[in-house]
Protein backbone atom coordinates (compact mmCIF):
# COMPACT_ATOMS: atom_id res chain seq x y z
CA UNK A 1 0.00 0.00 0.00
CA UNK A 2 1.29 3.37 -0.79
CA UNK A 3 2.48 6.06 1.68
CA UNK A 4 0.13 8.89 2.00
CA UNK A 5 0.93 12.35 3.17
CA UNK A 6 -0.64 13.59 6.60
CA UNK A 7 -2.27 17.07 6.31
CA UNK A 8 -0.13 19.03 9.39
CA UNK A 9 -1.08 18.50 12.74
CA UNK A 10 -2.10 21.99 13.28
CA UNK A 11 -4.88 21.88 10.56
CA UNK A 12 -8.18 20.57 12.00
CA UNK A 13 -11.20 19.73 9.86
CA UNK A 14 -13.40 23.15 10.41
CA UNK A 15 -16.27 22.18 13.16
CA UNK A 16 -14.83 19.15 14.47
CA UNK A 17 -14.67 18.28 17.89
CA UNK A 18 -10.40 18.85 18.21
CA UNK A 19 -11.00 22.06 16.69
CA UNK A 20 -13.25 23.66 18.88
CA UNK A 21 -11.85 22.23 22.13
CA UNK A 22 -7.92 24.05 20.35
CA UNK A 23 -10.13 27.49 19.82
CA UNK A 24 -11.56 27.10 23.63
CA UNK A 25 -8.14 26.76 24.87
CA UNK A 26 -7.03 29.44 23.14
CA UNK A 27 -10.04 32.19 24.21
CA UNK A 28 -9.21 30.87 27.89
CA UNK A 29 -5.61 31.69 27.36
CA UNK A 30 -6.21 35.04 25.85
CA UNK A 31 -8.67 36.00 28.86
CA UNK A 32 -6.31 34.58 31.79
CA UNK A 33 -3.57 34.21 30.77
CA UNK A 34 -1.26 30.81 31.37
CA UNK A 35 -2.17 30.93 35.03
CA UNK A 36 1.50 31.37 35.92
CA UNK A 37 1.62 34.90 38.01
CA UNK A 38 4.52 36.80 36.67
CA UNK A 39 4.21 40.16 37.70
CA UNK A 40 7.24 40.28 40.04
CA UNK A 41 9.31 37.94 38.11
CA UNK A 42 12.56 39.64 36.80
CA UNK A 43 12.55 38.57 33.51
CA UNK A 44 15.39 40.61 32.50
CA UNK A 45 17.71 38.69 34.56
CA UNK A 46 16.02 35.78 33.34
CA UNK A 47 17.20 36.26 29.68
CA UNK A 48 20.35 37.67 30.39
CA UNK A 49 21.48 34.91 32.30
CA UNK A 50 19.60 32.01 30.81
CA UNK A 51 20.68 30.05 27.59
CA UNK A 52 17.95 30.28 24.78
CA UNK A 53 15.05 27.87 24.31
CA UNK A 54 15.76 25.35 21.12
CA UNK A 55 13.36 25.69 18.29
CA UNK A 56 11.43 23.35 16.83
CA UNK A 57 11.97 22.11 12.98
CA UNK A 58 10.15 23.08 10.27
CA UNK A 59 10.27 21.44 6.76
CA UNK A 60 9.08 21.79 3.51
CA UNK A 61 8.31 18.61 1.32
CA UNK A 62 9.90 18.30 -1.88
CA UNK A 63 6.59 17.11 -4.04
CA UNK A 64 4.16 19.90 -2.22
CA UNK A 65 6.25 22.96 -1.16
CA UNK A 66 3.05 24.98 -0.07
CA UNK A 67 2.49 21.98 2.66
CA UNK A 68 4.70 22.00 6.05
CA UNK A 69 5.20 19.34 8.50
CA UNK A 70 6.79 19.35 11.52
CA UNK A 71 9.65 17.04 12.85
CA UNK A 72 8.57 15.38 15.93
CA UNK A 73 10.33 11.90 17.69
CA UNK A 74 7.83 9.61 18.58
CA UNK A 75 6.82 9.66 22.24
CA UNK A 76 8.94 6.86 24.20
CA UNK A 77 7.12 4.44 26.30
CA UNK A 78 7.46 5.40 30.09
CA UNK A 79 10.27 3.42 32.02
CA UNK A 80 9.25 2.54 34.98
CA UNK A 81 11.70 3.62 37.91
CA UNK A 82 11.66 2.63 41.07
CA UNK A 83 13.94 5.38 42.52
CA UNK A 84 13.27 9.01 43.31
CA UNK A 85 12.83 11.32 40.36
CA UNK A 86 12.80 15.42 41.14
CA UNK A 87 8.80 15.28 40.62
CA UNK A 88 8.50 13.35 43.63
CA UNK A 89 10.62 15.40 45.92
CA UNK A 90 8.14 17.69 47.64
CA UNK A 91 8.51 21.60 48.20
CA UNK A 92 10.44 21.85 51.24
CA UNK A 93 13.34 19.69 50.26
CA UNK A 94 13.44 21.29 46.39
CA UNK A 95 13.96 24.95 48.19
CA UNK A 96 16.43 23.64 50.23
CA UNK A 97 18.23 22.12 47.42
CA UNK A 98 17.31 25.69 45.18
CA UNK A 99 18.58 27.84 48.24
CA UNK A 100 22.57 26.48 47.65
CA UNK A 101 22.25 27.83 44.13
CA UNK A 102 24.48 31.10 42.66
CA UNK A 103 21.68 34.14 42.01
CA UNK A 104 22.84 32.84 37.90
CA UNK A 105 21.67 29.92 38.20
CA UNK A 106 18.75 29.69 40.20
CA UNK A 107 17.56 32.06 37.22
CA UNK A 108 18.16 29.31 34.33
CA UNK A 109 16.67 26.56 36.29
CA UNK A 110 13.28 28.77 36.75
CA UNK A 111 12.88 27.88 32.77
CA UNK A 112 12.36 24.35 33.82
CA UNK A 113 8.78 23.92 34.59
CA UNK A 114 5.89 25.58 36.29
CA UNK A 115 6.82 24.24 39.30
CA UNK A 116 10.32 25.10 39.62
CA UNK A 117 9.01 28.50 38.46
CA UNK A 118 6.69 29.03 41.14
CA UNK A 119 9.74 27.36 43.82
CA UNK A 120 12.36 29.46 42.02
CA UNK A 121 10.85 33.16 43.27
CA UNK A 122 9.99 31.83 46.57
CA UNK A 123 9.87 34.11 49.15
CA UNK A 124 12.67 32.67 51.40
CA UNK A 125 14.78 32.25 48.55
CA UNK A 126 14.83 35.60 47.93
CA UNK A 127 15.61 36.70 51.19
CA UNK A 128 19.14 38.84 50.59
CA UNK A 129 20.56 39.68 47.22
CA UNK A 130 24.29 40.65 46.77
CA UNK A 131 24.32 42.24 42.81
CA UNK A 132 28.18 43.21 43.86
CA UNK A 133 29.58 42.67 40.28
CA UNK A 134 26.89 43.90 38.62
CA UNK A 135 28.11 47.11 36.75
CA UNK A 136 24.82 48.00 35.07
CA UNK A 137 21.68 47.88 36.77
CA UNK A 138 17.58 48.70 35.58
CA UNK A 139 14.77 47.32 35.17
CA UNK A 140 16.72 44.27 37.15
CA UNK A 141 16.66 45.87 40.32
CA UNK A 142 13.22 46.59 40.09
CA UNK A 143 12.42 43.21 39.75
CA UNK A 144 14.86 41.73 42.26
CA UNK A 145 13.00 44.40 44.75
CA UNK A 146 9.55 43.44 44.08
CA UNK A 147 10.92 40.01 44.58
CA UNK A 148 9.92 40.54 47.52
CA UNK A 149 13.91 40.53 48.74
CA UNK A 150 14.55 41.60 52.29
CA UNK A 151 18.58 42.71 51.90
CA UNK A 152 20.01 44.24 48.90
CA UNK A 153 23.85 44.91 48.93
CA UNK A 154 24.87 46.60 45.36
CA UNK A 155 27.31 49.13 46.62
CA UNK A 156 29.50 50.79 43.52
CA UNK A 157 27.08 49.87 40.72
CA UNK A 158 25.93 52.33 37.88
CA UNK A 159 21.40 52.14 38.69
CA UNK A 160 19.25 53.32 35.86
CA UNK A 161 15.68 53.47 35.85
CA UNK A 162 14.09 50.52 38.03
CA UNK A 163 10.79 50.37 35.85
CA UNK A 164 8.46 49.78 38.89
CA UNK A 165 5.39 47.65 37.55
CA UNK A 166 3.47 48.49 41.18
CA UNK A 167 3.01 50.93 43.53
CA UNK A 168 3.06 48.57 46.45
CA UNK A 169 5.56 49.16 49.30
CA UNK A 170 8.93 46.97 48.65
CA UNK A 171 9.58 44.55 51.56
CA UNK A 172 13.39 45.53 51.85
CA UNK A 173 14.48 46.06 55.51
CA UNK A 174 18.30 46.29 54.88
CA UNK A 175 19.95 48.50 51.65
CA UNK A 176 23.40 49.31 51.12
CA UNK A 177 23.44 51.67 47.85
CA UNK A 178 27.12 53.16 49.08
CA UNK A 179 29.07 55.08 46.18
CA UNK A 180 26.59 54.44 43.16
CA UNK A 181 26.20 56.36 40.42
CA UNK A 182 22.01 57.18 40.38
CA UNK A 183 20.15 59.76 39.60
CA UNK A 184 18.36 62.07 42.32
CA UNK A 185 14.95 61.27 40.82
CA UNK A 186 15.49 57.03 40.51
CA UNK A 187 17.14 57.17 43.91
CA UNK A 188 13.57 59.27 45.04
CA UNK A 189 11.88 56.19 43.26
CA UNK A 190 13.28 53.94 45.61
CA UNK A 191 13.48 55.50 48.72
CA UNK A 192 9.62 56.49 48.41
CA UNK A 193 8.57 52.93 48.08
CA UNK A 194 10.27 51.89 51.18
CA UNK A 195 8.34 51.78 54.94
CA UNK A 196 10.34 49.25 56.19
CA UNK A 197 13.68 49.96 56.31
CA UNK A 198 16.25 48.85 59.05
CA UNK A 199 19.51 49.26 57.80
CA UNK A 200 20.96 51.99 55.25
CA UNK A 201 23.40 53.18 53.60
CA UNK A 202 23.56 56.19 50.51
CA UNK A 203 27.09 56.68 51.49
CA UNK A 204 28.61 59.49 48.66
CA UNK A 205 24.99 60.50 46.83
CA UNK A 206 23.49 63.62 45.80
CA UNK A 207 19.61 63.45 48.09
CA UNK A 208 17.17 65.57 48.17
CA UNK A 209 14.18 67.03 50.34
CA UNK A 210 11.94 64.55 48.86
CA UNK A 211 14.33 61.63 49.96
CA UNK A 212 15.19 62.60 53.48
CA UNK A 213 11.01 63.30 53.92
CA UNK A 214 10.90 59.83 52.34
CA UNK A 215 13.30 58.53 55.10
CA UNK A 216 10.53 60.16 57.81
CA UNK A 217 8.14 57.09 56.81
CA UNK A 218 10.76 54.44 58.17
CA UNK A 219 10.17 54.94 61.75
CA UNK A 220 12.06 51.19 62.19
CA UNK A 221 15.58 52.45 61.25
CA UNK A 222 18.36 51.81 63.64
CA UNK A 223 21.39 51.94 61.69
CA UNK A 224 21.67 55.15 58.59
CA UNK A 225 24.98 55.92 56.96
CA UNK A 226 24.32 59.39 54.83
CA UNK A 227 28.62 59.87 54.99
CA UNK A 228 29.28 62.13 52.24
CA UNK A 229 25.65 63.46 51.09
CA UNK A 230 24.32 66.71 50.13
CA UNK A 231 21.00 68.45 48.51
CA UNK A 232 19.09 68.42 51.49
CA UNK A 233 18.37 71.32 53.75
CA UNK A 234 18.69 71.70 57.72
CA UNK A 235 14.51 71.39 57.94
CA UNK A 236 14.12 68.18 56.71
CA UNK A 237 17.00 66.41 58.27
CA UNK A 238 15.76 67.68 61.54
CA UNK A 239 12.30 66.34 61.00
CA UNK A 240 13.28 62.77 60.15
CA UNK A 241 15.69 62.92 62.74
CA UNK A 242 12.26 63.35 64.93
CA UNK A 243 10.16 60.47 63.33
CA UNK A 244 13.30 58.21 63.14
CA UNK A 245 13.35 58.14 67.07
CA UNK A 246 14.81 54.58 66.89
CA UNK A 247 17.91 55.06 65.66
CA UNK A 248 21.07 53.82 67.43
CA UNK A 249 23.59 54.43 64.35
CA UNK A 250 23.88 57.54 62.42
CA UNK A 251 26.99 58.42 59.96
CA UNK A 252 26.69 62.38 59.17
CA UNK A 253 30.21 62.65 58.56
CA UNK A 254 31.80 65.60 55.50
CA UNK A 255 28.20 65.95 54.37
CA UNK A 256 27.63 69.50 52.84
CA UNK A 257 26.41 70.94 56.16
CA UNK A 258 25.96 74.64 57.15
CA UNK A 259 26.18 75.65 61.02
CA UNK A 260 22.27 75.14 60.39
CA UNK A 261 22.60 71.68 59.38
CA UNK A 262 24.66 71.03 62.70
CA UNK A 263 22.01 73.01 64.77
CA UNK A 264 19.08 70.78 63.28
CA UNK A 265 21.21 67.66 64.30
CA UNK A 266 22.20 68.31 67.91
CA UNK A 267 18.71 69.61 68.40
CA UNK A 268 16.73 66.59 67.02
CA UNK A 269 18.93 64.15 66.84
CA UNK A 270 16.99 60.82 68.98
CA UNK A 271 18.31 60.36 72.61
CA UNK A 272 19.09 56.71 72.77
CA UNK A 273 21.94 57.42 69.96
CA UNK A 274 24.63 54.86 71.07
CA UNK A 275 27.34 55.19 68.14
CA UNK A 276 27.35 58.78 66.26
CA UNK A 277 29.95 60.36 64.10
CA UNK A 278 30.34 64.04 62.85
CA UNK A 279 33.17 64.56 62.15
CA UNK A 280 34.56 66.79 59.18
CA UNK A 281 32.82 69.84 60.05
CA UNK A 282 35.84 72.62 61.09
CA UNK A 283 34.40 75.64 62.03
CA UNK A 284 30.61 74.59 61.70
CA UNK A 285 30.90 72.59 64.90
CA UNK A 286 31.13 74.63 68.21
CA UNK A 287 31.74 73.97 71.97
CA UNK A 288 27.76 74.57 72.64
CA UNK A 289 27.00 72.32 70.30
CA UNK A 290 28.95 69.57 71.73
CA UNK A 291 27.23 70.63 75.08
CA UNK A 292 23.85 70.28 73.67
CA UNK A 293 24.59 66.97 71.77
CA UNK A 294 26.13 65.43 75.17
CA UNK A 295 22.98 66.54 77.11
CA UNK A 296 20.73 65.47 74.96
CA UNK A 297 22.06 61.89 74.28
CA UNK A 298 23.80 60.50 77.18
CA UNK A 299 24.40 56.93 76.37
CA UNK A 300 26.91 57.90 73.48
CA UNK A 301 29.52 54.53 73.17
CA UNK A 302 30.95 55.86 70.33
CA UNK A 303 31.54 59.08 68.87
CA UNK A 304 33.89 60.89 66.30
CA UNK A 305 34.24 64.70 66.33
CA UNK A 306 37.53 64.48 64.00
CA UNK A 307 38.11 67.59 61.74
CA UNK A 308 36.31 69.89 64.17
CA UNK A 309 38.92 72.49 64.90
CA UNK A 310 37.04 74.34 67.03
CA UNK A 311 37.66 71.76 69.67
CA UNK A 312 39.64 72.64 72.54
CA UNK A 313 41.01 70.97 76.23
CA UNK A 314 37.67 72.84 77.45
CA UNK A 315 35.85 69.72 76.06
CA UNK A 316 37.22 67.17 78.09
CA UNK A 317 34.81 68.21 81.39
CA UNK A 318 31.99 67.90 78.88
CA UNK A 319 32.76 64.76 77.08
CA UNK A 320 33.75 62.98 80.55
CA UNK A 321 29.74 63.51 81.45
CA UNK A 322 29.35 60.56 79.02
CA UNK A 323 29.86 57.85 81.43
CA UNK A 324 29.48 54.75 78.96
CA UNK A 325 32.02 56.08 75.97
CA UNK A 326 34.53 53.52 75.15
CA UNK A 327 35.63 55.09 71.66
CA UNK A 328 36.72 58.35 71.02
CA UNK A 329 38.17 60.02 67.95
CA UNK A 330 39.56 63.57 67.66
CA UNK A 331 41.88 63.16 64.83
CA UNK A 332 42.90 66.81 63.80
CA UNK A 333 41.25 68.58 66.27
CA UNK A 334 44.39 70.82 66.22
CA UNK A 335 43.89 73.51 69.27
CA UNK A 336 43.81 70.52 71.60
CA UNK A 337 47.73 70.01 72.63
CA UNK A 338 49.05 67.25 72.98
CA UNK A 339 50.22 67.08 76.30
CA UNK A 340 46.61 67.53 77.43
CA UNK A 341 45.68 64.17 76.11
CA UNK A 342 47.17 62.82 79.30
CA UNK A 343 43.61 64.01 81.09
CA UNK A 344 41.88 60.58 79.48
CA UNK A 345 43.05 58.95 82.46
CA UNK A 346 40.16 60.52 84.04
CA UNK A 347 38.09 58.41 81.59
CA UNK A 348 37.03 55.20 83.28
CA UNK A 349 35.00 53.78 80.69
CA UNK A 350 37.29 54.69 77.94
CA UNK A 351 38.89 51.75 75.56
CA UNK A 352 40.15 53.58 72.40
CA UNK A 353 41.34 57.07 71.40
CA UNK A 354 41.96 58.54 68.06
CA UNK A 355 44.46 61.42 67.95
CA UNK A 356 45.92 61.54 64.21
CA UNK A 357 47.28 64.35 63.78
CA UNK A 358 47.68 65.51 67.19
CA UNK A 359 50.78 63.04 67.99
CA UNK A 360 53.78 62.56 66.01
CA UNK A 361 55.45 58.54 66.40
CA UNK A 362 57.68 59.83 68.45
CA UNK A 363 55.99 60.40 71.13
CA UNK A 364 53.51 57.83 70.58
CA UNK A 365 55.28 55.40 72.84
CA UNK A 366 55.36 58.10 75.51
CA UNK A 367 51.81 58.56 75.56
CA UNK A 368 50.54 55.23 75.54
CA UNK A 369 52.74 54.65 78.74
CA UNK A 370 50.98 57.19 80.39
CA UNK A 371 47.75 55.86 79.20
CA UNK A 372 48.18 52.09 79.52
CA UNK A 373 45.11 51.31 79.32
CA UNK A 374 43.69 53.17 76.08
CA UNK A 375 44.70 51.85 72.81
CA UNK A 376 45.77 54.84 70.74
CA UNK A 377 45.33 55.05 66.70
CA UNK A 378 44.36 52.07 66.14
CA UNK A 379 41.59 52.69 63.28
CA UNK A 380 42.03 55.15 60.84
CA UNK A 381 38.37 54.55 59.54
CA UNK A 382 35.13 55.08 61.36
CA UNK A 383 32.63 52.62 61.01
CA UNK A 384 29.89 53.80 62.60
CA UNK A 385 26.28 52.70 60.74
CA UNK A 386 28.79 51.66 57.93
CA UNK A 387 27.45 48.03 55.84
CA UNK A 388 30.93 46.61 56.02
CA UNK A 389 34.18 47.73 57.90
CA UNK A 390 36.93 49.01 56.30
CA UNK A 391 39.11 46.62 57.97
CA UNK A 392 37.02 43.29 56.78
CA UNK A 393 37.37 41.87 53.09
CA UNK A 394 34.01 39.87 53.11
CA UNK A 395 30.86 40.48 51.41
CA UNK A 396 29.32 41.01 55.04
CA UNK A 397 26.15 43.90 55.19
CA UNK A 398 25.86 45.03 58.71
CA UNK A 399 26.91 41.43 60.12
CA UNK A 400 24.43 39.64 57.39
CA UNK A 401 25.72 37.34 54.67
CA UNK A 402 23.71 37.55 51.35
CA UNK A 403 21.94 34.55 50.53
CA UNK A 404 21.64 34.73 46.65
CA UNK A 405 25.13 36.29 45.25
CA UNK A 406 25.52 37.54 41.61
CA UNK A 407 28.97 35.60 39.98
CA UNK A 408 30.65 37.59 37.17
Amino acid sequence: MPLQELPCLNEYLEGSMLSISQKSKRKKRECFGDGLDTENTPHELIHRWSPPHKQRVVCKGKENEENQFVLARRPRKRREFSGLSWDTLPDELLLGILSCLPLQDLLRMSRVCKRWHRLAFDESLWHSVDLVGNPQLDQALGQVLMAGVLGLRCPRTCIGEPHFTHTRHLRVQHMDLSSCTVSTLFLEDIISRCRRLENLSLEGLELSDWIIQSLSQNTELVRLNLCGCSGFSPDSLGEMLKSCSRLEELNLSWCDFSTDHVKAVVSNIPSNITQLNLSGYRQNLTMKDLKDLVERCPHLVNLDLSDSVLMTTSSFPILQQLRSLRHLALSRCYQIHPAALADFEKFPELQTLEVYGLVQDTYLPILSKSLPRLQINTLPFSGVARPTEATRRDRAMWGMTCRLVFRS
